[in-house]
């Protein structure tokens, strides 16, 4: 029997690990200058941040799609 992988880089990681991932990659200030919204400029944190991202489904999108772009340079590390 064949087991399928998911071809999607996302596949089984949380929101909360892509982006602990992506702060401790870029910090939040290269974070919010990549992705300017206010829960990575204005006083950020992890946990308002991952409330917003959850209830904000485009600014999600776009977290994402860095982190899938981002990958490739943190295995580097």
């Amino acid at each position: 029997m064949e087991i399928k992988r998911s071809n999607d880089p996302l596949h089984g990681i949380t929101l909360k690990k892509i982006l602990e991932d992506l702060v401790s990659f870029y910090g939040f200030d290269t974070l919010g200058e990549l992705i300017n919204i206010r829960c990575f400029n204005d006083n950020p944190s992890v946990k308002s941040s991952l409330t917003f991202l959850r209830k904000t489904d485009w600014a999600r999108k776009k977290v994402e799609d860095l982190y899938i772009r981002t990958l490739p340079k943190m295995q580097q590390d």
